[in-house]
Formats: C-alpha cells, structure tokens, sequence
C-alpha cells in the first residue's frame, strides 16, 4: 500500500440493513469530532457506540461523552497497562499521561476509588477496559495489574455491570481470576483473542466474545475457528477504533463506520446470513450492557 493511503479514510461501506452496535470504541483517539463519527456510524447502520475507558481521564471523558449523547454508552477502568504504571511510575512517559513517578500501591487504590463513583453512573454501562496483558507488562508489572484486575471485577459485580476484559496473551491466567472470583452476571472478552478451545470454555461460562477487525486477517484462521465455534447469543462485533482496521484497509485509521466490514466477514465464517448476525449481534450488545 502506498504511503499516502495510510492517511485517506476508508469509504463509507454499504449500510447493515440491521442496526447494530460498535461493542468498543475509543472516540476520544480517533481524529474526527464525536458528532462527525456518530453521524457517518449511523449512515451505514451502526447506530449506537460503547466508549471504553483505559485510565482515569479517559473514564471520566467517556462517562461525561455519553451522558451527552443518547447513541453513546461509557465504560471506565484502569487498562490493564495502566495499573503498573500508577503503581510503579511511568518515567518514559509511554502512555497519554506522560512521565510519571511512582505511586506506589495507595495511587493504585485511590484510582480505584474514581472507578467505583464513576461505575455507579447510570450511563456507565460496563466496569473495563481490565484485565491482564503479558505482551506490553512483564514480571515486575503483574501483580499490580492482577490486584487492579480483582478490584474491577468486584466494582462489576457490586454495580451491577457488564465486566469487558482486555486479554493479551493471558488467557489462563484471566480465566483462572474469573473463576476465583467469580465473574459478573454479564461478561464480554472485548478483541476476542483465543482459539476455539477456549472459545468453548467461554461460551459453558456463558461469557461474550467480541471479535474485532483483526479477525478479517490472512493469518487469524484460529480467531476465525473460535468465530465458527462461538454460539451466535455471544456474539458481538467491535472496532477497537482507530485499531484494528479490517482488512481490506488494514493500516489506516479504524472508525465506527466500519463494523459492516467486520461484521460481514463475520457472517462468512459463521455460515449465517449478514441480517441473521447483525439482529443477534444487537440483542447480544443490548443484553450484555443492559441497553
């Protein structure tokens, strides 16, 4: 692809004939205004959007985002990354946060706290981004983000909300914390990253998956075996936008305009018709959040 195609947005793809949900986004990271995404979401049939909090200005902005618009749900957590960077400092200043110093484990539960006022917001729909990433946190930063990740799924359960987990090569670990503790009524896998076996642990668990652009790549045939195996009541589509762009635009900003790429990719591997998933796919984001 040429560089200068990098920087054009994708077109606008043919409108779902049923509307449905983008299960995560990050609004707050993509270039256009809310307004301007929320309305070119809608001319292709994507209707409603979940803004997911990663710390605690984006949690607030998301809370503040949807009590301003009715298309617009929020949800607020420390992101699994964030956790060890509260606790231990972040001197590189690697996340949007900039260069910080350590706080040590009381900045870890005053963070928390934050979490759980905003969680009792009633356009708070969801207690995540949280979970556990092994690919970006080593050793040093896990048991701040297990500590983290314990304290959100009882903010879930306390609340009443869904739990969204972000899992990056931790699967074990994230499953065996949701047994321990116990997870939440209603529990969502955001970027679905396991394969089909785990896809079947899930589905007993009656856990969500939410499968993302990246399930449209050459080489994810496992995510497309664990979209083939994952009973279609919990299924949800995503964008992780401005991530994960499906292909055939992989490389360029992701939007909520673009679901109807991902989700007709979806249908493909599912054998279902598109009108078949997207009216599963809406009632599963609408029982999932409580919507």
């Amino acid at each position: 692809m040429a560089p200068q195609d990098k920087n054009t947005p994708p077109p606008l793809p043919e409108p779902l004939r049923v509307a449905v949900a983008d299960s995560h986004t990050h609004l707050d990271m993509q270039q256009s205004t809310v307004e301007e995404a929320l309305a070119k979401a809608a001319s292709v049939g994507v209707t409603t959007v979940v803004q997911v909090g990663c710390d605690l200005a984006g949690s607030r902005w998301a809370a503040d985002t949807a009590a301003a618009y009715d298309s617009v749900h929020a949800t607020v957590a420390l992101h699994p990354n964030e956790a060890p960077r509260v606790v231990l400092g972040d001197p590189e200043g690697t996340s949007r946060q900039g260069a910080r110093e350590a706080g040590g484990d009381g900045a870890l539960d005053a963070a928390l706290a934050e979490i759980d006022k905003l969680a009792a917001l009633p356009q708070v729909r969801g207690v995540g981004e949280t979970g556990l990433d092994y690919f970006r946190t080593g050793p040093e930063g896990m048991a701040a983000q297990e500590r983290s990740f314990r304290a959100h799924i009882e903010i879930a359960k306390r609340h009443g909300k869904a739990l969204v987990i972000h899992d990056r090569e931790a699967h074990e670990d994230v499953l065996r914390i949701l047994r321990e503790e116990g997870a939440p009524e209603r529990t969502v896998f955001h970027c679905y990253s396991g394969d089909a076996e785990m896809a079947e642990i899930c589905a007993a668990a009656g856990y969500y998956m939410s499968f993302a652009g990246n399930v449209t790549f050459k080489n994810a045939q496992p995510l497309r075996d664990a979209l083939a195996v994952a009973p279609p009541e919990l299924v949800l589509v995503e964008t992780d936008a401005p991530f994960l762009t499906p292909a055939p635009y992989r490389g360029r900003a992701n939007a909520p305009y673009l679901i109807p790429v991902t989700l007709r990719a979806m249908a493909e591997v599912k054998g279902m018709t598109e009108d078949a998933l997207a009216t599963a796919v809406a009632a599963n984001t609408a029982r999932a959040f409580g919507l």
